[in-house]
């Protein structure tokens, strides 16, 4: 089995619930829903690039690169959000073109939120 690695973030709910902002294990790399953290008070195309910002940071902390991101899901906590943050999802993955998920949910942790973003990677051997 390959091993495991768990690279923290900076979000003040990590220790509470228990988890990582991203984990690797081989050549996957997974980052935990990712709220935009330090603009909580922003419109939501600044909220969807501080999202984006935090997990870039986790990828090249694990190795990865938005480059390598296969999969995303986008969770808006208002429809009439999604063209705002598709076109900011577009901005950093608009050649790299990851399957892509984007849901409406009732809420997020901080009812500041408009959007929360989770990314995996797999990073070539």
């Amino acid at each position: 089995m390959s091993k495991r690695q768990n690279f923290p973030g900076t979000s003040p709910f990590e220790a509470v619930i228990g988890f990582s902002r991203a984990v690797r294990v081989g050549q996957h790399v997974m980052v935990s829903g990712t709220g935009p953290v330090g603009c909580d008070d922003a419109d939501v195309a600044g909220q969807a690039d501080q999202c984006l910002t935090i997990i870039a940071g986790a990828l090249k902390e694990a190795g990865a690169s938005f480059e390598q991101v296969v999969r995303t899901r986008i969770y808006l906590t208002r429809a009439e959000d999604w063209e705002a943050v598709g076109r900011v999802h577009g901005k950093f993955f608009g050649i790299v073109r990851p399957a892509a998920t984007m849901v409406v949910v009732a809420a997020l942790l901080d009812p500041r939120w408009r959007v929360e973003i989770e990314a995996d990677a797999i990073v070539p051997e």
